[in-house]
């Protein structure tokens, strides 16, 4: 049977916690048209200590409780879960799911004229190895160094883009990296939050993928093939802004905490936020 769904329907978006606000934003920026129901599973947060089983049992009821609202896609915006769980979940659903790891690597991969590939990410992404083995299928030519900047993380839930704690943070986790990449992959969704700083750090020449906004640029290209792009804004005005009434925001914990660093990574609070607790086999208690 063929799923026929509405293009008027919202796209689902789900990360263990604040970082994938930074994909919400790149797919806001891409697809303004587009409405979007955001999970952040922050009672579960990190996934990258979890075993293999339990990140699929999260991301699966994350998606499950996603798909209940009516999504006509789902965008994992979370690196350990698109590097252990896109099988599971696609398993589970009826609709497209898009994860970050491939389009990163792919931009990459295209971009890189010297082969040469750079990749920060937290130590479970790093550990995976998923960023190489994503490059290596796009261009078996490349070469690929992955380097975990763990640091990164609470610098840009803090608040620290630009000062100079987290300047000589990248200085110590990139410096050797100039020499050795001309382009490099921001594999953690917090990253792009420090992005001007990682520039300054690893030299202007060297090219930053922001995966989230590679993610949001396949999203936009599979919408149209599908067919399910929605034409025009939902509001019917010319413009939109971030965290407005049409996108609703759902945390497992610590709502207010959520809120505060969402205004760091968005300017604005999110109007629509509610704390949810998600149970297997599509149940919710709110």
């Amino acid at each position: 049977m063929v799923l026929t769904l509405d293009t008027n329907l919202p796209i689902g978006i789900f990360d263990s916690g604040v970082g994938g606000l930074t994909v919400y934003r790149a797919l806001h920026a891409h697809l303004p048209n587009e409405r979007f129901i955001y999970l952040g599973d922050t009672a579960r947060v990190p996934y990258g200590t979890k075993s293999l089983a339990t990140v699929e049992r999260y991301a699966v009821e994350n998606a499950r409780f996603l798909a209940s609202h009516g999504i006509k896609l789902l965008v994992v915006a979370c690196n350990t879960a698109s590097a252990l769980a896109l099988p599971a979940i696609r398993s589970a659903l009826k609709i497209d799911v898009v994860g970050v790891i491939g389009p990163g690597a792919r931009a990459a991969a295209a971009l890189s004229k010297g082969k040469r590939i750079g990749v920060v990410a937290t130590e479970s992404t790093v550990q995976s190895g998923a960023y190489t083995r994503a490059i290596k299928k796009a261009d078996a030519n490349a070469t690929v160094i992955e380097r975990a900047c763990p640091l990164f993380v609470p610098l840009a839930e803090e608040g620290w883009a630009d000062n100079e704690v987290a300047r000589t943070i990248a200085e110590s986790y990139l410096a050797d990296l100039r020499s050795k990449t001309d382009t490099l992959v921001l594999g953690c969704t917090h990253y792009p939050i420090l992005r001007d700083v990682i520039q300054q750090t690893i030299g202007e020449e060297v090219e930053l993928i922001d995966s989230g906004e590679a993610t949001a640029a396949e999203v936009k290209t599979l919408l149209k093939e599908k067919g399910l792009a929605r034409l025009t804004p939902p509001t019917g005005a010319l413009e939109r802004q971030l965290c407005d009434d049409l996108d609703h925001f759902y945390v497992t914990d610590a709502a207010d905490r959520f809120a505060r660093v969402a205004e760091r990574f968005l300017g604005s609070k999110p109007s629509r936020l509610e704390a949810v607790e998600v149970w297997g086999d599509d149940q919710l208690r709110c």
